[in-house]
């Protein structure tokens, strides 16, 4: 695992935006996983920022949803096919035919489930998972004691998940959902790079038992320690609660640069 920290979220936004560049410049046609929230804006207005001055061809990518609340309908506001059609695919300037997603509101939210991780599958593979990260430790929606090894399926949103995501809906926490699709961290182990965004104070402690924790699924996001090629970038509020944050800063100094993010 690589541990980058960077001054502050735009900073954090920027370079993972030119690792996406760097990656469709290499494999014009990568899936890029992409996550909802507030974190990653930073990301999507980067790489918009690019593809809007002639810098970046992002033409020909597809993009994969990372997770999918159940019972809201597509054309919800803050279903995340919405927010994600809202906040990078109509930025970037693509069509609706180069996403992908589960669908929360099938008959069948098993099967839906199924389906997802096999079209993945027969994607060729998520290139690029971006994820952020949960007070508790969570990804996607894989919330505390998830197993390491799950697929996509249907989760049950814990209390302070709902309580955290209340903001997206007028503060109403009975307007949340109780049940959500979510890649399983089997799932995202599976992408050949996860990138974790973290910034803020308020996820430090999750950032430090990610990174310097053991791996355990009561913080499913520790589970990126197993994967060959995972980063995790984070600004310098995140990286507060890191014991190793000094060795991290000099690690990403020395850093090659044919290496890349």
């Amino acid at each position: 695992m690589e541990v980058v920290i960077v001054p502050d979220a735009a900073a954090g936004g920027e370079l993972i935006a030119e690792a996406i560049a760097t990656l469709i410049a290499r494999k014009p046609d990568a899936l890029l996983g992409v996550a909802t929230g507030s974190t990653p804006l930073p990301i999507y207005r980067a790489l918009a920022a690019k593809v809007a001055s002639g810098a970046v061809d992002a033409s020909r990518a597809r993009i994969c949803q990372l997770d999918e609340y159940v019972g809201l309908p597509a054309g919800h506001p803050e279903s995340y096919r919405s927010v994600v059609l809202r906040e990078v695919i109509e930025p970037l300037g693509l069509s609706e035919a180069s996403f992908m997603g589960p669908d929360g509101s099938a008959e069948d939210v098993q099967a839906a489930c199924e389906a997802y991780d096999r079209a993945l599958a027969e994607a060729g593979g998520v290139d690029l998972q971006l994820l952020g990260i949960g007070t508790d430790g969570h990804i996607g929606f894989n919330e505390p004691c998830s197993s390491l090894a799950s697929r996509t399926r249907i989760k049950t949103l814990t209390q302070q998940t709902r309580v955290d995501n209340a903001r997206f809906f007028d503060d109403d926490i009975e307007q949340v959902p109780h049940h959500v699709i979510t890649q399983g961290i089997g799932t995202i182990l599976d992408s050949r790079h996860p990138i974790l965004l973290a910034t803020g104070e308020g996820k430090a402690e999750a950032v430090a038992q990610t990174v310097e924790g053991p791996v355990a699924s009561i913080v499913p996001a520790s589970a990126l320690q197993l994967h060959p090629h995972a980063t995790v970038v984070v600004d310098e509020a995140a990286a507060s609660k890191l014991k190793l944050a000094d060795y991290f800063r000099a690690t990403y100094a020395a850093k090659p640069g044919w290496q890349g993010l």
